[in-house]
């Protein structure tokens, strides 16, 4: 079968059920990590001879596309701040709305010549944001916490990959009693965290390829107590941030002015609400 025949059976397969545009993505992400081959190339050689395995691949893929299984989990990866990251079941698939947080922190970092120190990102899953955070302020000793040790395994390959050094370390932001061990005297200038915060009351709104297979525990709170991670978070951040430090947080968009009015009732100042690039508040900064 040549890349032609191979691009027209994609096509037509899945054709009314994901837009041309982003069918055309998906053939595209797949040939490229089978066969290393980028759109230019596949224009150039459209009767590039695709050997059985590689015909069998796609014929796998398009069955787990068509179940709506994300791209990403297919193949395993994707790009999130201009970085590679591994991705499998136990790690959520990273959005451009988190790219966004990195972006403001860093950014603020540059923009006071103030380089942190101390960076610790809760819940970190992939790992996404405390790598993009080590590569980009490369000057900062940075820590990372998550209660999944398998979505550590995960990371700490992110972080070989991304060739940064990152403290990973298994806990609880919701025990009362969370222990860093090693970071047990520090204090941090940047606390960083994107918690579950999705209600289940919203998952009217989760499309299919998220809710049957991105992990719900990374994702879904209880009705009753939406905030329950930021509160554990604000405590947290009393104790082990310092004085002159930052809180960055992803939230609920629905809930900006509850998340708000929780931080304020905690005794932070100089909180800022920001929306995302589709206009939803979607982002918090505090301080003491």
């Amino acid at each position: 079968m040549t890349l032609q025949e191979l691009k027209h059976a994609f096509l037509t397969e899945l054709d009314g059920q994901y837009p041309k545009e982003e069918i055309n993505s998906f053939f595209h992400s797949l040939v490229n990590h089978t066969l290393h081959l980028n759109k230019i190339e596949v224009a150039l050689n459209p009767n590039f001879d695709v050997s059985t395995d590689v015909t069998e691949y796609f014929k796998n893929a398009l069955a787990e596309l068509k179940s709506e299984k994300p791209i990403q989990y297919i193949i395993g990866s994707t790009e999130f701040y201009g970085l590679p990251f591994t991705v499998n079941k136990n790690t959520l698939i990273p959005r451009p709305e988190t790219e966004e947080l990195v972006d403001w922190i860093v950014k603020d970092a540059q923009k006071t010549n103030l380089q942190p120190t101390t960076i610790l990102d809760i819940g970190t899953g992939s790992g996404c944001i405390a790598i993009s955070l080590a590569k980009n302020l490369p000057s900062a000793e940075v820590y990372a916490i998550d209660i999944s040790e398998k979505a550590l395994q995960v990371a700490k390959q992110n972080a070989k990959q991304n060739g940064v050094t990152v403290h990973f370390i298994e806990a609880d932001i919701l025990s009362s009693d969370t222990n860093l061990n090693t970071t047990k005297d520090l204090r941090f200038d940047i606390i960083v965290s994107n918690p579950p915060y999705i209600r289940n009351l919203e998952k009217v709104e989760i499309k299919k390829n998220v809710l049957d297979y991105e992990p719900h525990t990374a994702l879904f709170v209880n009705d009753e107590n939406p905030l329950i991670f930021y509160k554990a978070i604000a405590d947290f951040a009393k104790k082990n941030l310092k004085k002159e430090g930052k809180l960055y947080l992803e939230i609920n968009q629905y809930l900006g002015k509850e998340t708000t009015a929780l931080f304020q009732n905690k005794g932070f100042k100089s909180i800022e609400l920001r929306k995302d690039l589709f206009g939803n508040d979607r982002m918090l900064k505090a301080s003491f």
